[in-house]
This record gives C-alpha cells, sequence and structure tokens, in this order.
C-alpha cells in the first residue's frame, strides 16, 4: 500500500472514511471475521463506523453480493426474477432475468473472503478503494482519473443488483465507476448514506495512477482562482497569437 495513496485521500478530508477492499480465494491472515450478517453493500458503512479492519464470507451475506462474487451458485429463484417483479422494481419477471445474464460477476468460488478496511489503516494492497463523496471531492477525483490517461468518466449502474457495478465491474474492467446514491433499490431501504452523494470505485489498475495525479495537478483549476486571473489572461492571448480565429474567451 502506497502511502502517498493514505496521504491523499486524507487530505481530501471525506465526511465517511475511504474503504480499501481485498478479494481472496485464501483465508485472510491476521484478519478478524466480521459475525454480522447483512447485505454485502453494508459491509463498506461497517468499515467506516467500526475502524476496524475485517473480512467476510458467504455466511455473512444476507442479500446478493455472495452471489455477484460467486462464492455461491446463483439460486433459480433469483435467476428468475420474480424477486425484482414482486419488489414491484419490475414489471415483469422476464425484465429483472435480465440482470442475471447482464451484470457482472465473478466465476464460482474465485473469491471467497473479502477484506475491508479504512483505508487509513490498511496494511494490504487494496483491489478497489471505495470513496462516498460529496460533488466537490468527486469532480477532484474524477479529474484526477482522466487527468493522466485521458480516460472517460463512467458510471454503469442497476436499480438492484448495483453490487456488481460497485464491486465487481471496476474490478475486472479495471475503470473507475461511480453510483449515485439513493438510485438502488437496497441502498434506500437500509439510507446508509445521504442521497445525492457519489460512490467511487478504484480498482487497483488506476490507483497509483489517481494518486500521482493528486499529488501533481492543481486540485482547483486557474479559471477557479481568484489571484491567478493575470496569469490565465496571459495565456488567453498567447492563444490569439497562435490561431487569431480562435473563439475560446477565459469566460
Amino acid at each position: 500500500m502506497n502511502p502517498l495513496t493514505k496521504e491523499m485521500f486524507a487530505k481530501m478530508e471525506f465526511e465517511y472514511a475511504p474503504v480499501a477492499v481485498k478479494f481472496s480465494f485464501d483465508k485472510p491472515e491476521n484478519t478478524e471475521h466480521m459475525e454480522k450478517v447483512m447485505a454485502f453493500c453494508s459491509f463498506v458503512k461497517e468499515a467506516q463506523t467500526s475502524g476496524k479492519k475485517f473480512y467476510v464470507t458467504a455466511e455473512n451475506d444476507d442479500c446478493v453480493g455472495k452471489m455477484v462474487l460467486g462464492m455461491v451458485d446463483m439460486p433459480t429463484f433469483e435467476s428468475s426474477g420474480r424477486a425484482g417483479y414482486d419488489f414491484e422494481v419490475f414489471r415483469t419477471p422476464a425484465a429483472n432475468a435480465r440482470l442475471y445474464y447482464t451484470n457482472p460477476r465473478f466465476n464460482r468460488g474465485a473469491s471467497n473472503y473479502c477484506t475491508f478496511a479504512p483505508l487509513s489503516i490498511c496494511d494490504f494492497d487494496p483491489d478497489l478503494i471505495i470513496v462516498v463523496a460529496d460533488t466537490r471531492q468527486a469532480d477532484l477525483l474524477m479529474r484526477a482519473n482522466s487527468y493522466i490517461s485521458g480516460d472517460l468518466w463512467e458510471g454503469r449502474d442497476s436499480h438492484v443488483m448495483s453490487c456488481s457495478w460497485q464491486f465487481v465491474y471496476p474490478y475486472i474492467s479495471g475503470k473507475v465507476n461511480h453510483l449515485v446514491v439513493g438510485m438502488h433499490h437496497g441502498q434506500k431501504v437500509r439510507k446508509p448514506f445521504p442521497d445525492g452523494m457519489q460512490i467511487i470505485s478504484i480498482p487497483f489498475q488506476k490507483i497509483d495512477e489517481i494518486t500521482t495525479a493528486l499529488s501533481e495537478m492543481h486540485w482547483v483549476p486557474i479559471s477557479m482562482r481568484p489571484d491567478d486571473q493575470d496569469e490565465l489572461a496571459r495565456r488567453i492571448d498567447h492563444w490569439k497569437e497562435l490561431a487569431p480565429d480562435l473563439m475560446l474567451t477565459k469566460s
């Protein structure tokens, strides 16, 4: 775990602590087994409120997370789409059933354990860093996502089984994904965070890049820094020398 990563994320002063996540086939060493049973996505909030590192297994999850992570086989009832129909989320079971063929999930048995820890005490190389951010913080993180690579921003999601997009999709795609709190059936019932906040999942492939970007880039762009408007005007005037027909202005 890069100490600079912890430093940069601490500097952002999140209301809810960033959480490191690790998927593993083998039982984690020197890690406490969580005894509580809850929906898989709720373990992010548990790590934030407890301030502890812990791991969970299929027995800890009472929702679809254990299926999405491949800890158990997908039961035929869920695959039928009947649950989403009875919850009145979908018009027909068929509409719900599509998600079990399209939403990303791990192969059966690929991840038997999942470790959670507040980033500040993380002592392992995380597969994901999950951040709950307000709009200003989300803007900064997503700019950092693009600052070096130019990667486009993504927000792939579904109303149910959002754990597919929060945990599995970033891991297997290598892409940062962001979800809006208050737009998922299970989380709307449990209310772990205020509506409108962003849940941003950063996969291991992007952690070092985003850390470097946060350490190098101006967190407030020049056009938004009142004390640097003369320098901005000088740069724009130089643009006009390079391209006399340029239509852009400092506004």
